[in-house]
């Protein structure tokens, strides 16, 4: 898939998504209810929000540690929220090759080190987000007639489990049987067309040094953690946006379940800071609890907004201030992909002859 077709693409379902959040709602209330929020609750959610930001960066430096030893943590924080500003104002979701970019700059640490362990990071996200997912809809407050039209959510929830499940024992199968892992990358990129097997082969090299934290129980078992700690932090920033917002009848499991479901929804590809997926995942949890849409929408386009512009903005601090270029953070997927290949001379490790 191209970065332009991903891009077209992305912008089209995010309209798409965008239309169908809004499409009958009372703007009028909409802008009434936002002006009515609580700025006190308000202020804490999104002060949640931004305070995320440490577990992510400390996990980070966790993932790193087996490959690259320990990295600071203000180069590792600058980054992440570098990567995160990249993915509000860019296209095609380059906020994970501008996260490893800008590392690169900012330490000693390879991109292809940096770019393997947010493989990595986002599988452990995957994981915890199903997780979570699950235990808010196994909760006493959750609605017991929970579904999307004819998609029942707990058949949806345990068909994502069960694939990611089996995503995370064939990485740990590569992890405990590297030789074997070899030998399958070497035989499948064998089938590939002659320019693409050295640059699949050398990528599937790099993400495998990402999974070096692997083969460590108590590093996997640290990052597990943190992954689990970030994301139970974050959900009380969505259940003091409820507050704000005069939702009531939402638990802290419904907040849980809320997060999981609008992360998992910007992760497919949409428009520049994720506008469209975000509100139709919101509009589409909150109904489970009798939401009315407009209230709904409100919470949305209010949390929504203000977690934005504070991200946006500190991750350009970050880049002016330590002399980095948004050109350059905006070509980062161009630099990552070149960085992945073998440099002449060694591409014999990779299989050349069919």
């Amino acid at each position: 898939m191209t970065r332009r077709f991903r891009t077209t693409f992305g912008i089209l379902l995010s309209v798409f998504l965008l239309w169908w959040a809004l499409r009958d709602v009372s703007f009028e209330e909409v802008v009434e209810q936002i002006r009515q929020a609580d700025p006190f609750l308000f202020t804490i959610s999104i002060a949640i929000t931004i305070g995320g930001f440490w577990f992510r960066a400390v996990r980070w430096g966790v993932l790193l540690l087996p490959a690259t030893g320990p990295v600071p943590m203000r180069p590792r924080m600058a980054a992440t929220f570098i990567g995160f500003a990249a993915n509000n104002l860019l296209p095609a979701r380059v906020g994970e090759f501008a996260r490893a970019f800008s590392l690169s700059r900012l330490s000693t640490v390879p991109i292809s080190s940096a770019f393997a362990t947010l493989v990595v990071e986002r599988i452990l996200d995957g994981i915890v987000l199903v997780g979570l997912l699950l235990a808010a809809m196994a909760s006493r407050g959750f609605p017991s007639t929970a579904g999307m039209g004819t998609i029942d959510l707990r058949t949806a929830a345990m068909s994502l489990a069960t694939f990611i499940t089996l995503l995370g024992l064939t990485l740990g199968a590569a992890v405990a049987f590297p030789s074997a892992a070899a030998r399958i990358a070497r035989a499948t990129t064998r089938l590939l067309p002659q320019p693409l097997r050295v640059p699949v082969y050398e990528a599937l090299r790099g993400f495998a040094r990402g999974l070096v934290v692997l083969r460590s129980p108590r590093l996997f078992a640290v990052s597990v953690l943190l992954a689990i700690g970030q994301w139970s932090f974050l959900a009380f920033s969505f259940l003091f946006a409820f507050r704000a917002f005069r939702i009531e009848g939402v638990p802290f499991a419904g907040a849980a379940f809320l997060q999981s479901l609008i992360s998992l929804a910007v992760a497919v590809p949409s428009s520049p800071g994720f506008f469209g997926p975000f509100e139709a995942a919101a509009r589409l949890g909150l109904s489970l609890w009798g939401v009315p849409a407009n209230q709904a929408i409100s919470f949305a386009i209010g949390f929504h907004i203000g977690g934005f512009l504070p991200v946006t903005i500190i991750g350009g601090y970050y880049v002016w201030r330590l002399n980095l270029r948004w050109t350059d953070v905006r070509h980062s997927e161009e630099t990552v992909e070149e960085d992945l290949p073998s440099k002449p001379g060694t591409a014999t490790a990779a299989p050349s002859q069919p």
